[in-house]
């Protein structure tokens, strides 16, 4: 699986009734595939790349929102 697909699917992920160690993962993950496609795009340059790195980006700080409070 490709890592924008990997992305596109991780989007999908359900934000409800998670626990800290489930948070925690997820943020992981959205680090991983955040770097990951910031390497694609950096040889393509493709807006919509960029435009998947902001929305991961998102969710990523929601996440970790509800880790430091």
């Amino acid at each position: 699986m490709s890592t924008i697909e990997q992305a596109l699917e991780f989007e999908q992920t359900s934000l409800k009734s998670l626990s800290t160690s489930d948070r925690i993962k997820l943020s992981r993950q959205a680090k991983s595939l955040i770097l990951d496609l910031n390497q694609i795009y950096k040889r393509k340059k493709d807006q919509n790349i960029m435009d998947l790195m902001k929305r991961l980006t998102t969710i990523k700080r929601k996440v970790e929102k509800r880790l430091k409070v």
